[in-house]
């Protein structure tokens, strides 16, 4: 059974939903990804776009609350943002938290953050699972 990651940030729009697309896109064959918010309000739509220029199908992507995966088990648990991670010190069930935060690209609202984000996250991601196949 592959290792289940669950991604968390505040609104779940543009950086979670980022690492659970492109974690299942990319690195699918070793993990299965989700991910979640503690504030949620829909899949920011240029998250969408950049999302969808790497060759991902978006048309599955919503914005979920974290009390949707209340009682399930993660071997682990990222937060994508400090508001996240200090609303979420613990997750309950979680094998494993990692921090990794990243600017939210929101802020300026052009596309060009949400690209620069989008390829920090796939490299943390190379990183990571890299890292996990050592262990």
């Amino acid at each position: 059974m592959k290792p289940e990651v669950l991604f968390l940030c505040t609104e779940n729009a543009c950086r979670s939903q980022l690492a659970e697309a492109l974690a299942n896109h990319f690195f699918g064959t070793k993990v299965k990804a989700f991910s979640a918010g503690v504030r949620p309000r829909g899949v920011h739509p240029l998250a969408q776009k950049v999302l969808e220029e790497v060759g991902i199908d978006v048309s599955a992507l919503r914005s979920k609350h974290l009390d949707e995966f209340s009682g399930k088990t993660f071997d682990l648990v990222v937060t994508l943002c400090d508001s996240a991670a200090a609303e979420c010190p613990v997750f309950p069930g979680a094998k494993r938290r990692l921090h990794l935060p990243f600017p939210d690209p929101a802020k300026s609202g052009d596309v060009e953050s949400f690209r620069e984000v989008r390829d920090q996250i796939l490299q943390k991601l190379k990183d990571l699972f890299d890292e996990e196949k050592r262990r």
